[in-house]
């Protein structure tokens, strides 16, 4: 099973509840704007702790509340891709590349440097500071890093936002590819059902939180 949640969350002033389970490549969250998407991927991710409940990815239990299972997030090996990108902005496109590798467990890599500059189409970009990427080349770098870190699984936060058509066209190619072509789970938030409906093997419909 690629994802395996059941959690209670209480996050500021609103409180919800999740359960899902899915096997396929890449499963999406879907829900107006509010009701626990990214809170969802931070909790699976570890940057969120639930009130209550079990994730489990990829057969490995990240959080067990009756067990009192909590994995910190670097043993999680989430590769996040925030809505931001989250970019280091002092440093140029190779060396945001490099630190994502330093993440990476010896022995754990599941892509190269040289294949992940290839796949992403970044080489013309790698001598360039984030400050001068569009918003579809600061997300292929983050993807990019990500892939790096030699993640257990990836979670996308809105990966095509505020991207034109032309770039976001090309950025879910490029999500199409990582889902045929590495076997790694991958969790997707997004508002867009033409997104959803062309990448998703399963869809998870989150409703309106009430007050917590």
């Amino acid at each position: 099973m690629s994802f395996d949640v059941k959690i209670e969350m209480a996050v500021d002033d609103h409180a919800f509840a999740l359960e899902f389970s899915s096997d396929a490549k890449l499963t999406a969250l879907v829900g107006p704007s509010g009701v626990g998407k990214t809170s969802t991927l931070n909790a699976i991710a570890g940057l969120l702790r639930p009130k209550a409940g079990r994730i489990v990815v990829a057969g490995d239990v990240l959080f067990d509340s009756a067990a009192g299972v909590n994995l910190p997030p670097e043993r999680r090996r989430a590769g996040y891709v925030f809505q931001d990108a989250r970019l280091f902005p002092h440093r140029r496109v190779s060396a945001n590349l490099s630190y994502g590798a330093k993440l990476a467990p010896e022995g754990a890599e599941i892509i190269s440097r040289d294949e992940v500059v290839t796949l992403l189409e970044i080489g013309h970009l790698l001598d360039r500071l984030p400050a001068t990427l569009s918003g579809g080349e600061a997300r292929r770098v983050a993807i990019g890093r990500a892939l790096l870190s030699a993640p257990r699984f990836l979670l996308l936060d809105e990966p095509l936002a505020s991207l034109d058509e032309s770039r976001a066209e090309t950025l879910l190619s490029l999500i199409e590819r990582l889902r045929d072509e590495l076997a790694l789970p991958m969790l997707l938030v997004s508002h867009s059902s033409s997104e959803v409906e062309r990448l998703a093997g399963r869809v998870v419909e989150m409703t309106a939180p009430g007050p917590a």
